[in-house]
Order: C-alpha cells, then structure tokens, then sequence
C-alpha cells in the first residue's frame, strides 16, 4: 500500500520496513507505528502527509527535526481547508514529537521530568502544553456506560505525582518474580494515569513516559502492543481507576496487567475492547488467552500453583550473558573489574561476546547512561538481569 507526494511513491506499511528493512529502518519505523497508534486514544487519525514524511525518515533522507519541520510547514502554508485538519494537525505533529522523544534514550524519572515529557508530546499544538490544569474534570466513557472515572482535584496534582514516582524510585524490584513485577508496573502505572494532571493528553503522555521508564529499567517493550491496542491501554486504565458499589463494580486491574504480560512477557492475551466494557455481553464476559490452553490454566501459570513452573520468560539462553550476571549480581563493577572475576583477558573480546550482548538484551545497564566513555564509568543489572540472578542464585 502507497501514497504519491511530489510525484514519488512512498509505501506506508510500515510492517514491511519492520521485516525486510535495515536495523535502522526497523527502528524507526517501530517508533513511528507507535507514535501514530497512540493517537487512536483520543480517535485521531493522521494524513497521507504524514505517513509519507515518516517514509522520508526512515528512509534516511531526513532526519527527524526535519520532519517534525515539514509538518509544521505543511499546515501553516495548507491553502485549502477540509473539516478534519484540526484534529490531522494534532495527530500529526503529536505523532512526529513522540517520534523524537521515542528515538532517544534519556529520561528524567521525576516529577519534572512527566510535565516536560507532556510539553514535548504538545509542542506546537496545545498552549498549555506542560502546564498542570487548574480545573477538575470528568469525562463520560463508553466502557463505563457514559460514567466517569474520579480524577483528582487539581489542587493536589504535582504532591500526588511527586508521592507516585517517588514511591516508584524507592521501589526495588530485587528478588521478586517476573509475574510481581508487572502486577507492580501495572499499579504504578494505573495510579499516575489516575491522576489526569493535565488538561488534555494524559494517556498519550503517560504512554510515552511509560515506555521511557521500562527501557531504562531493563525491559524490552514491544512497540506494536502500543501502536496496535493504544485504545485498550487507555479503556484497561479507565477499568484499573473505576468502582461503583450501586452498580456492584469494583476496581479491576485485570486488564491493564493482561496488556503488560503481553507487552514485556510475550503473553498472548486477547486485547479487544469489548472485553473491557462494565456490561459486556455473554460471548465477551471472559476474556480470551490465544496462546492455547484454558483461563484457569494461564491463571494457574500466573500464580506459579500449576505442577511443573513455568520457565521465566525473561532467563537467557546465553551462557556467556549468565556468567556476566552472576559475576555483576548486586554490584557496580568497572570493565576491569568484570574481566577480573572472569579471568578474561582480551577487552576486545568481552565486549563482543559478553558486555555488548548483555547491554543489547537488556540485562546489563551502565551506570551513566548519557556518558558512555565516563572516566568512573560501571555497569550494574537491571530488572531483568536481577530476575536471572535471583534465578541463578536458587539454582546453585
């Protein structure tokens, strides 16, 4: 499937540069089917135009502040109006800034750091991008039959922000099981969710933010749950946030935590919509696992009850990789260090087959991130490396 602009085709299945293109395209791509999913939130579609500007990018022949530049010059120079650009305008430019947000690998774990990424999303599109509202809100929701979920009053937004990352930061993920740390991801998430701190865009925002944090924790987040079911994450955190003891509805983070099992585990939850409403019909009540087998039986796996564990999905085949992580364990450990207590001597050769696959894999981190060559540079494990460790640890 294509579209022609200035008499060139572009192609914009992006699925297709995901399977057959370079590493690079692959990338890039992945973050622009994120980007454009994440405004089906708000039920924004983007232009021809756009998609074929992200094609130029992945492409190569623009970077991204160029293309975030031809957007904006677009629809300041668009002659003939039609009654969907306002909300194309928004899905776009919104899509190319999470695009540039997306393709680093920094982030700020506070307070600061979620406003900045809520001005960054909106720049060029909303004034009161990175700015917390001063208002209370409902909004009717179709999964709550027209009801709203309880936002907080404005008055408390940052202190309720500041008490959740701070909980989050003080948080340690050591020794517990891969199933607790998505029930504790979920509950994170769900509550800064909770807090709606800004006007307009806050699942998109907490989307992005999300996405930031897993990766510098360790995780491999799939981009394509995101691009592909970004109305059942919103519909999953307006479920995890609502009660209603009239109607004998309770909270229920079943759903957002089916989202993330699917996101970081590689569960095969059935991520549709009519799952999640408070009266779904008989044919929707129970939601469906498509990797085979019965609910009780994933149930089962979940909770670890069922005869014969279930092997962490996020162990390492690697043999080199697990020598890595029990040598590191708990500790900050400089490259001589590391090759020490291996009894290695060649650097060129620990970095090939044992430091840059266990960084690529997301097992091992670097302690300045931002400074790859820092003269007091050291690398610790992350939460999927200490997952192996603790497993290792047991085993012995």
């Amino acid at each position: 499937m294509g579209i022609i602009v200035n008499n060139r085709q572009y192609y914009t299945d992006f699925d297709e540069y995901i399977r057959q293109g370079e590493p690079s395209q692959r990338e890039k791509a992945s973050i622009w089917q994120t980007a454009i999913g994440l405004q089906a939130v708000d039920g924004l579609l983007t232009s021809d135009y756009l998609k074929a500007t992200a094609c130029k990018h992945i492409e190569g022949e623009i970077d991204i502040d160029e293309a975030r530049e031809l957007i904006r010059s677009y629809y300041q120079s668009k002659t003939q109006r039609e009654p969907d650009d306002d909300e194309k305008q928004e899905a776009d430019k919104v899509s190319a800034n999470i695009t540039k947000i997306l393709s680093s690998q920094t982030l700020d774990f506070s307070t600061g750091g979620y406003i900045s990424v809520h001005r960054r999303v909106f720049d060029g599109v909303f004034k009161h991008a990175g700015k917390l509202r001063d208002y209370d809100i409902t909004k009717r929701e179709w999964v709550l039959d027209g009801d709203t979920v309880n936002y907080l009053n404005w008055e408390d937004l940052r202190r309720a922000i500041d008490y959740d990352i701070s909980q989050e930061k003080e948080f340690s993920y050591k020794g517990i099981s891969t199933d607790a740390m998505v029930e504790h991801i979920t509950r994170f998430v769900s509550g800064l969710w909770q807090i709606h701190a800004f006007c307009e865009g806050n699942t998109r925002t907490t989307a992005v933010f999300t996405i930031l944090y897993l990766r510098s924790i360790g995780f491999k987040v799939d981009n394509s749950l995101f691009a592909r079911h970004s109305w059942y994450f919103r519909n999953a955190l307006v479920r995890a946030n609502y009660k209603n003891a009239l109607k004998g509805i309770d909270y229920t983070s079943v759903y957002l935590e089916r989202f993330f099992r699917n996101l970081l585990l590689g569960d095969k939850w059935d991520l549709r919509n009519r799952y999640l409403h408070i009266h779904a019909t008989d044919e929707w009540k129970v939601q469906q696992n498509l990797e085979g087998g019965t609910n009780n039986q994933q149930e089962e796996y979940k909770h670890g009850s069922s005869t014969g564990q279930v092997q962490d999905k996020l162990s390492t085949d690697n043999a080199n990789i697990k020598r890595l992580i029990i040598v590191i364990g708990n500790q900050e450990l400089s490259v001589k260090s590391m090759m020490n207590a291996l009894e290695l001597k060649g650097r060129d050769n620990f970095q090939k087959l044992y430091l840059k696959p266990a960084i690529s894999e997301g097992y091992v981190r670097l302690l300045y991130p931002n400074s790859p060559r820092h003269p007091r540079q050291k690398y610790l494990l992350t939460v999927r490396g200490l997952a192996v460790y603790d497993e290792c640890v047991k085993s012995m």
